[in-house]
């Protein structure tokens, strides 16, 4: 199919962009297109505008600021999972970005269209409440930020408003004692996770899952691991028992044990 009728505007800079998308309140952002051309195509989605901020470098960067690794909301899923310092103070954000669907989705697809289009099953969405991270919007008047927890409203939907653009997302560095573990389980490789999760363990016994796949949007709860794997994995079923899975609710919740059980055996051995 072909996408309905739309204005094309291409400005040379980011105040250009935000000007822009303040004039067409009905438009919509173009940066790496994976999600947004296919339901434009469908017509599931008929913007009016597109806004194209894919050749905007300012967008492109990854720095490591107060504590935070900042990371533009250009910068794509390939570059994320390749990058030195994230793997060095992020591995599981790493991992995760590695995990994007194929080859060539993550070398076209970015951060921030990942997080604005806030698919229930997408890893990077997830991992930035796992990780406790910040979205930083900008409009033509100024800039908020928004924790990521609270960034997503739920299917599909996010706080982010029609004049906004995602520019970055700031990833707080976790202390030396707090370990991380993801694991997910897809039909095939580059295939949507049906579960997935992330496991944080601090020194102690406590910490949080942040589950994807299992319902509308990430889902994070704070748990005492026990020990006793019966009882670990009995914990589980309890916290996805209150998941809204729509269909195949028990096999998905089975799922949602699973790939919690494995994220934490990885946290287990120590990884950060």
């Amino acid at each position: 199919m072909k996408p309905a009728a739309f204005e094309y505007v291409r400005p040379d800079n980011l105040q250009g962009a935000l000007a822009a998308l303040r004039d067409h309140p009905d438009g919509k952002v173009l940066a790496g297109g994976q999600s947004l051309i296919p339901l434009m195509n469908f017509r599931l989605s008929r913007p009016q505008a597109l806004v194209d901020i894919s050749h905007l470098t300012e967008l492109t960067g990854i720095s490591v600021v107060d504590g935070a690794v900042e990371v533009g909301a250009l910068v794509r899923h390939q570059q994320l999972h390749e990058h030195e310092e994230v793997r060095r103070l992020l591995p599981v954000l790493s991992e995760a970005a590695g995990e994007v669907g194929h080859w060539a989705i993550r070398n076209r697809g970015t951060l921030g269209g990942s997080l604005t289009h806030a698919d229930p099953a997408a890893e990077l969405p997830a991992a930035a409440v796992a990780l406790r991270a910040t979205v930083v919007l900008a409009n033509a008047d100024g800039q908020r930020e928004v924790p990521a927890e609270s960034f997503f409203l739920g299917f599909l939907t996010t706080d982010i408003q029609p004049d906004e653009i995602l520019v970055a997302v700031r990833f707080p560095v976790p202390p030396a004692d707090v370990r991380y573990g993801f694991a997910e389980f897809a039909r095939r490789p580059g295939d949507f996770a049906l579960a997935g999760a992330f496991v944080e363990m601090g020194g102690d016994a406590s910490g949080s899952i942040t589950w994807f796949g299992v319902s509308g949007g990430p889902e994070r709860r704070e748990l005492d691991f026990p020990d006793d794997a019966q009882a670990r994995k009995a914990a589980f079923a309890e916290l996805a028992a209150e998941f809204d899975t729509g269909e195949d609710a028990v096999y998905r919740r089975k799922l949602a044990v699973t790939v919690a059980e494995q994220a934490y055996q990885k946290a287990r051995e120590g990884r950060r």
